[in-house]
């Protein structure tokens, strides 16, 4: 089984596993700082760049992942509007998917793990992937041969196969940024590279 956190805009391999392993992502554990809880990759001109989902109490230790709650204090959906805007409107299927995407930048949630649950099932829906997430309101123990993807990863042995990226024609493949962009650029075949062309 394959242990993992609830994710903002999850990356590639993050819905290549949902997809394609035994999962269970856990409510119950606690919130952890700078990690994909509430930080996603996305391709814009300059390269890589990291959206951040401002969190109240974000330094308070073990705090519960199911009590974190969003602060709207600084504009942050505006400039992760603003970004993805800026990144994908030249993407071949931004516009077929913007209308659906928007509100998640113009709505207000109170606590991160009901927006990023909201946000995934979202993705999965257009990626056209039927699954009902595996969650877990309680901590989840891992077990023998379970793969525990909670702790902040510092390598990974994913493979996914390049595909064509908004800004190909200038900088290198981007690998296992946030699904949105393989979304944004290859519209429903996405779902196939997620299944067939990625490696675990």
């Amino acid at each position: 089984m394959v242990i993992l956190p609830a994710a903002y805009m999850p990356s590639v391999e993050y819905v290549a596993r949902l997809l394609r392993e035994e999962c269970v992502i856990d409510l119950g554990e606690n919130y952890v700082k700078r990690s994909e809880r509430n930080r996603a990759s996305i391709l814009s001109a300059n390269g890589v760049m990291q959206l951040t989902v401002h969190v109240e109490n974000a330094n308070r230790p073990r705090q519960p992942m199911r009590d974190v709650k969003i602060d709207y204090s600084k504009r942050w959906q505006h400039q992760h509007w603003v970004s993805i805007l800026s990144a994908y409107k030249s993407s071949p299927y931004f516009d077929h998917y913007a209308h659906l995407l928007e509100p998640f930048y113009k709505r207000e949630w109170r606590f991160l793990v009901d927006y990023n649950i909201e946000y995934t099932q979202t993705l999965l829906r257009l990626l056209g992937a039927r699954v009902e997430l595996p969650l877990s309101e309680s901590y989840v123990m891992a077990g023998e041969g379970d793969i525990d993807l909670r702790p902040k990863q510092k390598g990974s042995t994913f493979v996914a196969e390049p595909y064509f990226q908004v800004f190909s024609g200038r900088m290198p493949f981007a690998e296992n940024l946030s699904v949105l962009d393989l979304l944004l650029c290859e519209g429903p075949s996405a779902i196939d590279a997620v299944l067939k062309r990625c490696q675990l």
